[in-house]
């Protein structure tokens, strides 16, 4: 794997409040590794483990960015729905944010066979021929556009499983979770206290509840990801 220089800052990271976990009753004994300090009733997380964890996963995705694989990001808090939404499209990868279906990916021809048709209704949307319709079968069918754009609106082009997820909230995204480890696809996970960080292939221990956390996280991996398909267009 290449290890890369990522500007991984700590005071940037304190600053967003990364090192903050949950309260010291709600927390996986699992994690005492990664937790420094108890304050105020609250775990400290060690932000040099998520320095060096956040590196080892920028590096991950930038290697696999060069070599034209895919990615998945998934966080379903409607906090971070415009959040994921928008770094996933910087990075152009695939997303989830509104709820995850459960079998989306372990019952991968159902979820292929949803978005056949979603794009089919959008097409013929597009086209305009649901206004041809009677209102009745035109209401119905717009609805189910609606519903589909909801769910699979950002998974919309993936063409088969991803090669890699990025998990922001491995609590609220067990399922998903779950799934990629039944069918061996490789996971990064931000781990707040209270998760199991063996859970995922790379555990980032941070807060993952603060937007702003999750956005300095983010970006970090999108930036690496980015920098992992300008590699693979030059080299093609």
């Amino acid at each position: 794997m290449t290890r890369r220089y990522w500007n991984i800052n700590l005071e940037e990271m304190m600053e967003a409040g990364v090192h903050f976990g949950h309260g010291t009753r709600k927390w996986n004994p699992r994690m005492a590794p990664y937790i420094s300090a108890k304050r105020k009733g609250i775990h400290i997380t060690n932000l040099t483990r998520t320095a060096r964890f956040l590196s080892e996963a920028c590096d991950l995705v930038f290697d696999a960015a060069s070599r034209g694989k895919q990615f998945l990001i998934v966080d379903t808090k409607k906090k971070a729905a415009d959040l994921v939404a928008s770094a996933a499209i910087r990075a152009r990868c695939h997303y989830v944010n509104k709820k995850w279906l459960g079998g989306m990916s372990t019952n991968w021809s159902t979820t292929e066979t949803r978005l056949h048709k979603f794009r089919d209704l959008r097409a013929e949307q597009k086209a305009g021929r649901l206004n041809c319709l009677p209102k009745r079968d035109a209401a119905i069918l717009k609805r189910q556009l609606s519903h589909l754009q909801a769910y699979l609106g950002g998974i919309q082009y993936m063409t088969g499983l991803p090669d890699i997820v990025i998990i922001v909230d491995q609590q609220e995204e067990y399922t998903a979770l779950r799934e990629c480890v039944t069918l061996g696809i490789p996971t990064i996970c931000l781990i707040d206290t209270n998760c199991d960080p063996d859970l995922a292939d790379i555990s980032i221990p941070a807060n993952d509840d603060a937007i702003a956390s999750i956005r300095l996280i983010l970006n970090k991996l999108v930036s690496a990801i980015c920098e992992g398909r300008s590699s693979y267009i030059r080299n093609r």
